[in-house]
């Protein structure tokens, strides 16, 4: 159904590879617009579990396909502006999923590509790996990848990197949040892996519900309203058929529904 994108299924899991190793998996309206329906048609499957982003070839995603960026320097503003809204619709729904979702990160992760990993929930990188806020560089800016990129890094770090477009490299984009673990080149895999197992033995709509906990009580002070709020959210999780169940798994010392299927 794609041209440029491949799904692979591993049973519960979903690997959607970007596909155009040829320019880097540098992204135009038709990637945008395949990974937008891509990330939908996921989201709404009961089979997949975990969804991970990954790219093929040597680099993960350079960014704008430098053919698209032309195109849209001799456009309008207006059809600048739709252009960006396509873009931001895909990250929100990438950032969206009611799933976890791993970004795979090997070689180049600029401009966009840096989005891309900032707006799944978690990501994995090989040591060779680089990332860059690099807009700067073109005289534009990083505005629709800003919101993923300072949820992951904080506004401090974006205050740097935004305005330098530095290069990071795999440890440092460790340090500063951007990504989650670091793995050897040849052990990238192995690193995705270790992240899917714990992932399946959560349930499924506890995860949802996590999701949905963090987006409400961030930067939230902790008050009256936020206490009530978080109480009433464990009390609607512990009621719902999955946390019954859950919990009387762990007390009968037996597997819960979820890992039986």
């Amino acid at each position: 159904m794609f041209e440029t994108l491949e799904i692979e299924r591993g049973g519960p899991v979903a690997t959607v590879w970007m596909n155009r190793p040829q320019v880097f998996n540098a992204f135009n309206e038709q990637l945008i617009d395949e990974l937008h329906q891509a990330c939908l048609a996921l989201d709404t499957d009961p089979g997949v579990r975990v969804v991970v982003l990954g790219g093929r070839g040597r680099h993960f995603s350079a960014g704008a396909d430098l053919n698209w960026m032309r195109r849209a320097s001799l456009g309008s503003e207006a059809d600048n502006l739709e252009d960006a809204r396509r873009f931001a619709r895909m990250l929100q729904a990438l950032a969206g999923l009611s799933k976890p979702s791993i970004a795979r990160v090997q070689g180049a992760a600029l401009g966009g590509g840096t989005g891309l990993a900032a707006a799944c929930d978690m990501a994995v990188a090989s040591a060779d790996a680089t990332f860059a806020t690099s807009e700067v560089k073109f005289g534009i800016i990083p505005a629709v990848i800003s919101p993923y990129v300072l949820r992951a890094i904080g506004p401090r770090h974006a205050l740097r990197y935004f305005q330098t477009a530095e290069k990071i490299g795999a440890e440092r984009a460790l340090a500063i949040g951007l990504i989650n673990e670091v793995t050897p080149v040849d052990a990238l895999d192995a690193g995705v892996a270790a992240l899917i197992e714990p992932l399946l033995a959560g349930g499924p709509s506890a995860q949802k519900a996590a999701k949905e906990l963090i987006e409400a009580i961030k930067g939230r002070p902790i008050d009256n309203t936020t206490l009530e709020d978080t109480a009433r959210r464990i009390a609607a999780q512990r009621a719902t058929p999955e946390g019954r169940d859950g919990i009387a798994a762990f007390l009968d010392k037996r597997p819960p529904a979820w890992m039986a299927d």
